[in-house]
């Protein structure tokens, strides 16, 4: 019906591995990752094998059901397949270009790392808020989730004003920080 391809739905559509949305995803994709692998000391060979890698990595993201796609999945999947493909060409030390086209790979590297390391950092947020028990959890909720005033709060969760929500709010969030900090920082260990 419309000409502009629906990326969400595509990226939903690939993470319950939808047909339709894996073809779409490399009818669109394939013939411009393959162009970068030969353009670049690769074959055909190549070209599928860092494709599949990068629709892997992609699946692999948009499986935890919390990827939020930044850019075009043409973009990401082009810039996964040519840092795929440089490390790649690195191990087989036949890498010999000038190191400016490196450094562009490196900053993709770098977002893409960052990128990783915030939502490793959301998932240990989420457990130690999980782990904080009532009414902590639902109080940080209402205020860092759903926005609402301390008034509202106070209320809701029967404070007799808006300060005392507030101070049971930093108590709260006192609290997560021991345990963001302590439990999930130090790889789990007791604390």
């Amino acid at each position: 019906m419309k000409p502009q391809i629906d990326e969400k739905a595509l990226l939903e559509g690939l993470a319950v591995s939808e047909r339709n949305a894996v073809e779409t995803l490399y009818r669109e994709n394939y013939n411009m990752v393959q162009a970068l692998i030969i353009n670049n000391n690769g074959s055909v060979d190549d070209a599928r094998d860092i494709f599949q890698e990068a629709m892997i990595v992609l699946y692999e993201k948009v499986k935890t059901g919390t990827f939020e796609l930044n850019c075009q999945i043409k973009t990401f999947i082009y810039s996964v397949s040519r840092r795929l493909w440089l490390k790649r060409l690195q191990q087989q030390n036949r890498y010999s270009t000038p190191g400016d086209s490196m450094d562009e790979v490196v900053a993709v590297d770098e977002d893409l790392e960052e990128h990783e390391q915030r939502n490793a950092e959301f998932d240990m947020m989420e457990k130690a808020i999980n782990s904080l028990g009532e009414p902590c959890k639902s109080l940080l909720e209402a205020y860092y989730l759903q926005k609402q005033n301390m008034q509202v709060i106070a209320a809701s969760f029967g404070y007799t004003n808006a300060d005392n929500a507030k101070n049971q709010k930093y108590k709260c969030l006192m609290r997560l920080k021991k345990i963001f900090f302590t439990h999930f920082k130090n790889g789990n260990s007791d604390g």
